[in-house]
This record gives structure tokens, C-alpha cells and sequence, in this order.
């Protein structure tokens, strides 16, 4: 990869993973985030990189094709339902090129007491075990065996697990996986 190839880091945030990008030389980069409080502030903090707040996520206001890499960096986590990030894997395989690299690092379903819990709690309210509420009301999800469903119209090309501090500083298992949209013929 180049300085000219376009990432998209879809889920910015207040773009910390775009500054690591600009600071290992990346220079064609553009973050989405569907809080406009965070585009705000990932504006002041990085002007020259670009920065859009969604108006309806998934959509993303970029032409068919015009990316080489997109990154989602604990984003499906943030959205609980089948259906929403099939929508979400299906622009970013819009905008990716024949060919584009698809990068998500992400958190699995827990196996620690704390986490079995709240499964639990939640799993007949939202109809599957894996998705709970936190404690200031935001709906998240852990999967088990649904990355390899999710992302059939790519190849994997590694997929491996790792162990994350979550923001509240507990350990849990995350995946990362790195996966190409597939070359047209």
C-alpha cells in the first residue's frame, strides 16, 4: 500500500486510527462516524484529514468503488441486529474496489462469568444470546459463529483472536480479520 491508497476507517470516532495512518506516512484517508459530536472533534483534532458525520448509516456519501482498504474497528460490536450489519458489510463492499482489503477488529462472545450474566438477562428480549444492554442503555453484541456468514462475498485472507482491554478495563477476547473483496473477472 501507498500514501495514495484511499482508506476508509467507517466508525472513526474522534479519528485516533486515522492519526496512526497519517503518522505511518497514509495520506488519502476519509473517517465516517454517525455521531456528529465525534466528526466535530476529529475535525479539530486532525484538520487535514476528511471527516463526514452519516446522515443515515449505513449509506455512505462515496461513489461505487472508490477505496482500497475500509477499517471497522469494534463498529459491529455497536450494531446488534443480522439484518443492520449485512447492510453495513454490503456498502462498504459498494465502495471497496475489485480487489479492496476489508479490515475488522472486533470483540467475541465471552466466556467469563460477568459476560454469561448479561447474555442471559437479555437474550429473550432481543432473541438471540450474544446481545445485551450496558449499563448506560447502549444495545451491543458478541457473536459466536457469524463472521464467516457475514462476510461471504469475501475472501479471508488471516483471521486471528487476540485479547483487548475493554473501555471499562476488563480483558476480552477479540477477533481480527482481514478479508479482500474478491478481483472482477
Amino acid at each position: 500500500m501507498s500514501r495514495h491508497t484511499a482508506i476508509l476507517d467507517y466508525g472513526c470516532g474522534y479519528g485516533r486510527s486515522m492519526k496512526e495512518l497519517e503518522q505511518h506516512g497514509f495520506g488519502n484517508l476519509t473517517g465516517v462516524d454517525a455521531s456528529p459530536k465525534m466528526i466535530n472533534r476529529a475535525r479539530r483534532l486532525h484538520p487535514t484529514t476528511r471527516f463526514t458525520a452519516l446522515d443515515a448509516p449505513p449509506a455512505l456519501p462515496h461513489p461505487d468503488a472508490g477505496f482500497d482498504a475500509a477499517l471497522l474497528f469494534a463498529v459491529l460490536t455497536c450494531i446488534p441486529g443480522d439484518e443492520a450489519q449485512h447492510r453495513l458489510i454490503a456498502e462498504l463492499n459498494r465502495i471497496l474496489k475489485s480487489g479492496g482489503i476489508l479490515y475488522i477488529s472486533d470483540l467475541l462472545l465471552q466466556d467469563d462469568e460477568r459476560n454469561r450474566s448479561r447474555y442471559d438477562r437479555h437474550a429473550d428480549h432481543y432473541g438471540s444470546y450474544g446481545v445485551f444492554e450496558t449499563g448506560d442503555g447502549a444495545v451491543c453484541r458478541h457473536p459466536r459463529e457469524w463472521f464467516s456468514t457475514l462476510l461471504a462475498g469475501f475472501q479471508t485472507i488471516d483471521t486471528r483472536t487476540i485479547t483487548v482491554a475493554t473501555m471499562n478495563g476488563h480483558e476480552s477476547t477479540g477477533i481480527q480479520i482481514l478479508a479482500r473483496k474478491p478481483t472482477s473477472a
